[in-house]
């Protein structure tokens, strides 16, 4: 074959495999001790573990996971892939006519929940005293975050224009008494 000829089939068969292109599968696998855990994924139930999980790219990624009898767990877990799919490379490998497969396993453990009432009292104790250093902890100018919320919505309510088909209905103030029956005529 002459150069002529090697210049157009180069570029025929990389134009087909840029237009045929590889195949990349991301995956993740997640695990928990105990097994039939209900796994959620950056807020999207993917099933109950253990299950795989096909990502479209990789990081970190929000996991929430929930079993009867246990703590819910609420962490992050990274999806880091290997030198290959990273970019730039990732580029070729997805446009390279090969498969190519990125599996991760994620393991996590489940502690069981203690629904004894020294438990309860104490989770509620605890929670108790964390609201109350959060309301301690004002501005300088008295007024806590909350606070400066409901003032706005107070005067916002204030300053908006009544109806004035409103101010001609009278308001009753108490509610008329309830008819009394006789026990004599009681069903």
């Amino acid at each position: 074959m002459t150069s002529k000829n090697t210049l157009p089939l180069a570029l025929s068969a990389l134009a087909t495999s840029i237009v045929l292109g590889g195949c990349v599968e991301r995956r993740v696998w997640i695990e928990t001790d105990p097994p039939g855990a209900l796994v959620w994924l950056n807020d999207t139930q993917v099933g109950r573990s253990p299950v795989g999980v096909s990502i479209t790219h990789h990081g970190i990624y929000d996991v929430r996971i929930e079993k009867e009898g246990f703590e819910p767990l609420l962490t992050s877990a990274d999806s880091d892939g290997p030198v290959w799919d990273t970019v730039p490379l990732d580029f070729f490998a997805e446009i390279l006519p090969i498969d190519a497969k990125c599996e991760k396993g994620w393991k996590f453990t489940l502690s069981p929940r203690d629904d004894s009432e020294p438990a309860l009292v104490g989770r509620a104790t605890d929670l108790r005293d964390r609201l109350r250093v959060e309301s301690e902890q004002k501005p300088l100018d008295g007024k806590s975050a909350g606070e400066e919320e409901i003032e706005k919505l107070e005067e916002a309510v204030e300053s908006k224009p009544q109806d004035p088909g409103l101010d001609s209905k009278p308001v009753p103030v108490e509610a008329p008494p309830a008819p009394t029956v006789p026990p004599s005529q009681v069903p």
